[in-house]
Parts: structure tokens; C-alpha cells; sequence
């Protein structure tokens, strides 16, 4: 099935210019955004052949120029049509952050397909369904997730496996330690047709011939990739972006990031299966002829050693990248006197982190200070930031240039300046929609008194008569740890469908790094008693069926579950007990 043939939501031009408080801050031309009808390939394209002796990406001691990654994903665009790929087709990128995910994603839209983009956590069955649901035709794959898809396969409709291994791009001498540490360990497929190694698919690029293919012209308003969100419940939904959402993100960062220059180094730590990682930390930086350093796994222990190697001048990531930089070994040791930008998104930054990351800043001669950002992967990730040079403690700062943000009444009444509402977005950054979910989209997307449509973000927040914006909490039932979203009805889903289940509830539950982690309270069915064996079978159930992240931290055994008034399980007042013991064991604790 093609995805040019379903229906979305299409964001054509404002029918009635939203009030923007905020608007004093850019110039009239900044407002008035232009963003050019095109593929965002071919916008990639007209920048980089601007900077073709510049580096592009920086891997594993691999440096690949602009004019490098062109040749590069002209030849992996003619492998996709080698091996039958055509406009319309969906492909997935299952890759962390490496060359290959990259020019895949950049390949297909050459051609007019789509890509899928998937965390290589994600469970067994988490592949499986997203490849159905998708209706994906061909997989890029790293290759540690081969034993995940080796039995899964058969039952969707991929005809072919790109196996991806993770020094393919590193250096000898990189890759020789990989090898040594971590590369023999990996089961790959043996003399199986259906699956081709990364270096053999570029080969067949090498021998195509047939040009006129390669020469699709695209426009703004058409899918170009699909990420991914739960939403509200957790139900897996794909998240449909445009060409236009990625050419609007890099004509506002031109606005934003005043001081980004070209050569100048990114450190693209975010993943490329998220809207931050893939819009924010990669393509953007490309097409402003920045360097892009892909780091494909974070490891917090080692991120004092990647600042101090790189020295990079970009660094955007969660709360928690921040916390290692503090809490990292060598931390006292560090000089940040390179960094122009350090910004924070994925998770809200409370007010004393914030000051204690702005004097390690300080004190380790960056003349920088953290700022907060706004966004959700419906929107690539990022519509708000804050200024450096405004300082608003708290704030997630004011929205990006021709991108509209209002805090709206349930009724989808815009409420008074200082009020708390719901935080909506309208603009050229909004999605298309969710494939093939029209019921999702409509819950989604509204359109408001003014003729416009307005993406429903699920978040509290309040807005000054300056227009900078605070977050205030989430009106929606989640987790967020380490960045990622963790839907608690997933998880109890999967567990109830144990035979021992009768009922669960997930809470998230306070944790020093990762701020939040899921805990399971479980009731068990008549004949049925607490042991080790139930929790190891529930362990094993929700490691096959959740991704690595949302696997419960704890379970907790009950005789029954807490509810509200009208027979709801009350989640609420779990999350209240369990926070209340913590605390009442801390004073225990800290009095002995």
C-alpha cells in the first residue's frame, strides 16, 4: 500500500495569523517563515554542495566529507532501486546513530520512499508489528537485532534485510577492537538469500544504470519518514512528517542558532529514531555545514571523555546527559570553553538541576548557560526554546519563528495570559497525521474558531504577555525515563496476559539517574501465590514484549489495588504511597 494514497491533515498556510506576543524577539522577515517546495533531500543537497570539503560526519575516527555523503547516498539511493524500491514504498530504519542510518534515510527520499524509523531496543514483537502496521517492504538492520527478527520475519511482508554491522564505517583500528570486544559475540544470518550485508547492497548501487530514476522531485507537503509515540495510551502509532517539517526546523534554526557556524561540531547523541536526534542533531546540522559527531551509544561513564576529545560546540540531550557530564569521573578536569550552545529537551529540567548545571558550567569556563526546550516527536521534536541572552528561569522559552504556540481551555478556547491550559502548536513543524489511524489524527489534530488546525500536545502549561511559555505537567498518563516515554497501560498489557495475572497498575517511581523508572503493582489470580518464579516469568514476558527502557524496576505483589470513586484503579494514590515510604525510609535511613 502507498502512503501517498491516505488522507492527512495538510498544513497549507494560516487562515487567520494566530496572536504571537512572542514576535518582538525576530524581525518581521523572521516570522513570516518561507520554506521552499521541495523534497528534503534536494534542500539537503543545495546546502551541501556548498561545503563539499567540509566534514559532514564524523564516526569512530571515519570523517566523511559533504562531498563524500552526496556520492554516498546517490550510490545506497541506486542500491534501493536495484533492489526494487520505488516512490511510496516504506522501508525501515532499525540503526542507532551511525553513517549507514543516515544515508539510508537520506537515500530514500531521494527516490520518493519513506522511512520507518525504529529503536533497535525495541522488542521482538515491537519489529514485528511495526513492520505490519507499516507495511514495510525492505529492513536496514543493525546487525545485534538479527536474533530478534531471524523468526518474525516470515510474518510480515519484507522481502529483504540490509544487515548493518557496527564498525562498517569505523576505522581499522576501531573496528579491530570492536571485533575483539564486542563483534565476535554477535549471531549473524548464514547463506540465507533473503538477507544481504551493508557493504554488498552498496555494491549493487555501483552497478545500476537506469539514472532517470533517481530524478524524483518532491514537495513540502509530502511524507518523507514516520516516527513513533504512544500518545496518551500507549497504542503504537506512526508518526507521519513531511518534507516541510524537516525544511522548516533547519530555516528556524538559522534564525535560532545565530551563532552555529559552519565547521562547527555537533554532538549527535540523541538517537535517529527520535525527533530530537534525527531533526535537531543530525539533519539540521547538516544542511547548516556543521559536523556531525554520531555517537551510537551513550554510556554515561564515558561522556566527559567524548566532551573533552571532540569539543563539540552543540550539545542538546535530556536532563540525564547533563547529570553524567556533572557526575562523570573526570568532571573536575573538564574545560567547556568551546560550548555555544548547551540545551535541554525530551524531559522537563527541574529548577535546582538547572542551577547547579549553569555554575558547573560556569566553573568549568563556559560562558554558556543550559536552555530548555519544547516539543514532542508530532512536531520533529522542537518548536520552543529558550534565548541566551534572556534569561527566564524555568521557562521553556518562547516558539521558534512561524511556528505558533497557544494555551487552550478544553473546549479549545485559548485561556488568558498567567492561565494554565493545555499547550497546542500550529504550524509548518505539526505531522501530516498517524498512518492509517484517522481516529488517533482527529483526537490529535483540531480545528479551532480561527480556521486553523492545532496540534493537541497532552501537556500543561502557561504562557506570560511576553509569550515565553512554562511546562507545568503532563495531562496524560506517562513516564519519562532517560528521555523516553513509558506508556503504564503497555506495560500492564503485557502483563496481564500472563495466567497469573489478574490485575496490574504501573507507576513511575523516583530514580537518581534516570529520574523516572516503571514499578508494577500486581494482584494474582485465585491459586496463585508470590515467588520467585512469577517474577522471573513476568521479567521474561515483558523483556520479549516491552523495550529495554520500559521494563518494570520493580514488581510489588498486592492482595488488591486501590480505587476511585466511580471503580478505576487509582494509580494516583499508588504513586502518592510508594513516594511516601521512599521518604519516610530516607529520614529512617539518614538518622542512623
Amino acid at each position: 500500500m502507498s502512503i501517498f494514497n491516505m488522507k492527512f491533515f495538510r498544513f497549507l498556510g494560516f487562515k487567520e495569523k494566530p496572536k504571537a506576543p512572542w514576535s518582538k524577539y525576530y524581525s518581521k522577515e523572521e516570522m513570516d517563515l518561507k520554506i521552499p517546495n521541495m523534497s528534503l533531500y534536494q534542500y539537503f543537497l543545495e546546502h551541501a554542495s556548498q561545503n563539499k570539503d567540509l566534514i559532514a560526519i564524523n564516526y569512530y575516527g571515519t570523517k566523511i566529507t559533504y562531498k563524500e555523503l552526496i556520492k554516498k547516498v546517490d550510490t545506497c539511493a541506486k542500491s534501493f532501486l536495484h533492489q526494487g524500491i520505488r516512490r511510496g514504498d516504506v522501508v525501515t530504519i532499525c540503526m542507532p546513530n551511525t553513517p549507514e542510518g543516515v544515508i539510508a534515510f537520506l537515500a530514500l527520499n531521494k527516490i520518493g520512499a519513506i522511512s520507518n524509523m525504529v529503536h533497535p531496543l525495541s522488542s521482538e514483537n515491537e519489529i514485528k508489528n511495526t513492520l505490519i502496521d507499516t507495511a514495510s517492504v525492505m529492513l536496514v538492520l543493525i546487525d545485534i537485532d538479527y536474533k530478534k527478527i531471524k523468526n518474525i520475519i516470515k510474518d510480515t511482508d519484507v522481502y529483504r534485510i540490509i544487515i548493518v554491522r557496527a564498525n562498517d564505517s569505523m576505522s581499522f583500528l576501531w573496528s579491530l577492537g570492536y571485533k575483539v570486544t564486542s563483534g565476535y559475540k554477535t549471531e549473524l544470518p548464514y547463506n540465507d538469500s533473503k538477507y544481504i550485508f551493508w557493504n554488498d547492497f552498496i555494491n549493487l548501487g555501483k552497478q545500476y544504470s537506469h539514472n532517470e530514476k533517481l530524478n524524483f522531485t518532491g514537495e513540502k507537503n509530502q511524507p518523507a519518514t514516520m516516527l513513533h509515540s504512544g500518545g496518551s495510551t500507549g497504542n503504537p502509532k506512526a508518526i507521519v512528517l513531511s518534507n516541510g517539517n524537516f525544511m522548516a526546523l533547519v530555516e528556524q534554526s538559522k534564525v535560532v542558532f545565530k551563532d552555529l557556524r559552519k565547521k562547527d561540531r555537533c554532538l549527535s547523541i540523541m538517537p535517529i529514531f527520535h525527533g530530537f536526534g534525527l531533526g535537531v542533531c543530525v539533519y539540521t546540522p547538516l544542511c547548516l555545514g556543521a559536523e556531525c559527531i554520531l555517537i551510537p551509544q551513550f554510556k554515561a561513564e564515558n561522556f566527559d571523555k567524548i566532551l573533552s576529545k571532540y569539543h563539540p560546540e552543540f550539545v542538546i540531550g535530556v536532563p540525564t546527559l547533563f547529570e553524567a557530564m556533572m557526575n562523570s569521573p573526570r568532571a573536575n578536569k573538564l574545560r567547556l570553553n568551546y560550548l555555544k550552545y548547551a540545551i535541554s529537551g525530551g524531559d522537563s529540567l527541574k529548577g535546582a538541576t538547572e542551577t547547579k548545571i549553569n555554575e558547573f558550567l560556569y566553573s568549568h569556563g563556559s560562558s554558556v548557560r543550559i536552555i530548555q526546550g519544547y516539543g514532542m516527536s508530532e512536531c520533529l521534536a522542537a518548536v520552543c526554546l529558550g534565548f541566551k541572552n534572556i534569561p527566564k528561569k524555568g521557562s521553556v522559552g518562547i516558539p521558534f519563528p512561524g511556528c505558533y504556540i497557544g494555551i487552550f481551555s478544553p473546549d479549545d478556547k485559548e485561556v488568558a495570559y498567567g492561565e494554565e491550559g493545555e499547550i497546542c502548536i500550529s504550524g509548518p513543524n505539526v505531522m501530516l497525521g498517524y498512518y492509517n489511524n484517522e481516529k488517533e489524527t482527529n483526537l490529535a489534530l483540531h480545528i479551532h474558531d480561527d480556521g486553523n488546525v492545532w496540534l493537541h500536545s497532552g501537556d500543561l502549561g502557561v504562557m506570560d504577555e511576553n509569550g515565553f511559555i512554562k511546562y507545568t505537567s503532563r495531562l496524560k498518563r506517562l513516564i519519562v525515563s532517560s528521555g523516553y516515554n513509558v506508556y503504564p497501560s503497555q506495560i500492564e498489557a503485557i502483563l496481564e496476559t500472563h495466567e497469573a495475572v489478574l490485575l496490574s497498575s504501573v507507576v513511575g517511581i523516583p530514580h537518581n539517574y534516570k529520574v523516572e523508572v516503571p514499578k508494577a503493582y500486581i494482584v494474582l489470580k485465585k491459586g496463585y501465590r508470590a515467588n520467585n518464579e512469577i517474577i522471573e516469568q513476568l521479567k521474561e514476558l515483558c523483556k520479549k514484549n516491552l523495550p529495554k527502557y520500559a521494563l518494570p524496576y520493580e514488581y510489588e505483589f498486592r492482595k488488591s489495588l486501590p480505587r476511585t470513586l466511580v471503580g478505576k484503579v487509582d494509580f494516583r494514590k499508588l504513586q502518592q504511597e510508594n513516594n511516601e515510604y521512599r521518604k519516610k525510609y530516607q529520614n529512617e535511613k539518614e538518622k542512623i
